[in-house]
């Protein structure tokens, strides 16, 4: 979230993705991906995604 705020800060992205250490087109990946999320929605999202994870593993347990 904080990388693409300075994106929208005005921060060059050559900038951001060497300060970074990620590329452009990961940059412009996440932009589309979650640029127009705010940080609830983002956060919301986080918890999803760690659900999804226990659910996988307690499933691939049980096999």
């Amino acid at each position: 979230m904080n990388i693409l705020k300075q994106g929208k800060r005005g921060v060059p992205v050559r900038d951001i993705c060497l300060e970074h250490g990620i590329s452009a087109s990961c940059y412009h990946r996440w932009r589309s991906k979650f640029g127009d999320m705010d940080t609830s929605l983002m956060a919301q999202l986080k918890e999803v995604e760690a659900e999804n994870r226990r659910l996988k593993k307690i499933y691939a347990e049980s096999l």
